[in-house]
């Protein structure tokens, strides 16, 4: 019986443990990334996003730019915060165009989502995401998708690929 009690802690333990610690849930985007995505026929985009903590390290805050390509001048800033109070991520995102979005995080088996609070537009529901994937120490992939049927199905708008810079 102690046996069998002692193998259940331990099993608890390494249970309680293994969980994802939601604080952390986007810590492998904080660095200095090369960006770039297809734009179709043939023609690529490309850019830069420096992701860093700020405020004591509780937010983190993007900085993305395009430097080559159809969007060549875009601008894109973010701040990201957990809170603990709600157990929760949510992200603010503007643009050099006048968007703002409001996203609130989640998890999902292996990929990280940033979802927008529905919006209806012409009588349709309208709920965006950004779905980070694929995660590696040095690189990433990002998906930039929308849902007009209450996120039955999904579509591609954007993807970017990421690669970490040197240094």
């Amino acid at each position: 019986m102690k046996t069998s009690l002692t193998l259940l802690c331990v099993l608890l333990s390494i249970m309680l443990n293994a969980q994802d610690n939601k604080e952390e849930w986007y810590e492998f985007w904080v660095g200095k990334w090369e960006v770039s995505w297809d734009e179709g026929d043939g023609k690529k985009g490309s850019g830069t996003n420096h992701v860093v903590r700020i405020l004591d390290g509780k937010v983190i805050q993007e900085n993305f730019s395009v430097t080559s390509g159809a969007n060549k001048g875009y601008l894109g800033t973010s701040l990201s915060v957990y809170n603990p109070t709600h157990q929760q991520w949510h992200q603010g995102y503007a643009d050099n165009q006048g968007s703002y979005f409001n996203f609130v995080g989640d998890k999902m088996e292996d990929k990280y989502v940033f979802k927008t609070i529905p919006v209806v537009k012409e009588g349709k529901e309208i709920i965006q995401r950004m779905v980070f994937y694929d995660i590696t120490h040095d690189s990433l992939t990002w998906d930039w998708e929308s849902t007009q049927d209450g996120g039955k199905t999904w579509r591609l708008n954007w993807r970017v690929n990421y690669r970490r810079m040197a240094g």
